[in-house]
């Protein structure tokens, strides 16, 4: 099985399951990978979704033997084959609950593209992280999407055209990943920070998401407007009115 399921608590672990091929991605995978996150979404019990990768990497990207087999393949069958992947981070981004990337060695071209994709992204301090399809003349295409909206400008620049990976640490500095721990310490650390997260009202969760996305490009006075429909809708909520009520008895 190429995806690892698990959704017997609040947390949904998903694991991509290649290690001999360190998870890189191919056909069956990112189908597997998008049926799983549905599944995920219809869990009532799930508040948060876990998403690591067999062996010692996390994801080293495409699996280029299938560049290979489609060598003599016209732009159509390219471009459907782009669109399967397009349509993973897409799902990712629409995914009503959050998604945690928790990442072990590499995480390289669609591997880095698929742990950016996430909500959140943890991370050992050995990990590496990078894009070098430049190298081999190919391009970063649709990560450039997400990778843009994590770090500045100049920063995805350089990643993009240099190639080279760069460490958790400086991953953490420029705001590429969320948080760089120990290697020894990675396992429980990850476990600690998502049960927290899962300890959260998940409709305030859920919302926070939506909302942040969807005003992603928005105008100032759309997105606010925007949030006073969110705000209205939050306030009806079993979260908010169990919350208010915890408040207004400690007041």
């Amino acid at each position: 099985m190429s995806i690892l399921y698990n959704a017997d608590g609040p947390i949904a672990r998903i694991t991509l399951n290649r290690p001999e091929k360190r998870n890189a991605l191919n056909d069956e995978l990112i189908a597997a990978l998008k049926d799983t996150l549905a599944l995920a979404a219809e869990e009532e019990q799930v508040r948060v979704v876990l998403l690591t990768g067999a062996g010692r990497d996390f994801c080293s990207g495409a699996d280029l033997a299938a560049f290979d087999r489609a060598a003599e393949a016209g732009v159509l069958d390219h471009l459907a084959t782009a669109h399967q992947l397009a349509d993973l981070f897409l799902a990712v981004r629409h995914h009503p609950k959050p998604i945690v990337a928790a990442v072990r060695g590499r995480a390289l071209a669609g591997g880095c593209g698929l742990a950016t994709a996430c909500d959140l992204i943890l991370a050992a301090e050995s990990a590496q992280f990078g894009y070098p399809e430049v190298k081999i003349g190919f391009i970063p295409a649709m990560v450039m999407a997400i990778l843009r909206r994590s770090v500045s400008e100049k920063n995805a620049f350089e990643l993009l055209t240099s190639g080279d990976p760069i460490g958790a640490v400086e991953a953490c500095r420029i705001g590429l990943i969320n948080r760089a721990f120990p290697d020894e310490i990675f396992e429980a650390s990850v476990e600690g920070y998502v049960e927290a997260l899962a300890a959260k009202p998940s409709s305030a969760v859920s919302l926070t998401k939506s909302l942040l996305y969807h005003i992603d490009g928005m105008t100032f006075d759309a997105a606010i407007e925007a949030g006073a429909r969110a705000n209205a809708l939050a306030r009806m909520t079993e979260d908010a009115r169990r919350g208010i009520e915890k408040f207004a008895k400690k007041k």
